[in-house]
């Protein structure tokens, strides 16, 4: 998948946390018709679920929320007061869990599968978010975009 404008990194954080954003940005750039295809199964399913699930918010109403309006941290702040607040542990956990998934789990062999399907072999590739962060024309490893916050 080429770059896609409007839509930021897996790494890049809103508050304390990562990928939020990006979920936000593809509940935007979907209701604009200019999300592409390939994105439009996994809308509120795999990393998407797991944020809402992590926040208690169901991805319908945070969809209806966000296209309703405001930054992104006043959706996030929206998502606190339904699903309450989290802890910085809290926050971390999900961090590193959502920043290694792939990495020596049950998801390995489905990430090895796709670094395949994806013509990606031989990037260093070890995590979910890598992987899109390569199929999406950026290098998450010479940016150390897991630094950064």
């Amino acid at each position: 998948m080429p770059h896609v404008p409007g839509l930021r990194s897996n790494y890049d954080q809103t508050g304390r946390l990562v990928y939020f954003g990006r979920m936000l940005d593809k509940i935007r750039l979907f209701a604009a018709g200019q999300l592409p295809a390939d994105y439009h199964p996994n809308l509120g399913k795999g990393f998407d679920g797991r944020c809402c699930s992590f926040l208690g918010v169901d991805h319908a109403a945070l969809t209806a929320r966000t296209l309703a309006g405001g930054t992104d941290l006043e959706i996030l702040a929206w998502c606190h007061e339904r699903g309450g607040p989290r802890t910085d542990e809290q926050c971390a956990v999900w961090n590193g869990f959502m920043m290694k998934r792939g990495w020596r789990d049950d998801a390995t062999p489905i990430l090895q599968k796709r670094i395949a399907e994806f013509g990606l072999v031989g990037r260093p590739i070890e995590t979910m978010f890598d992987l899109n962060e390569f199929d999406e024309g950026r290098d998450p490893v010479a940016a150390r975009a897991w630094e950064k916050k």
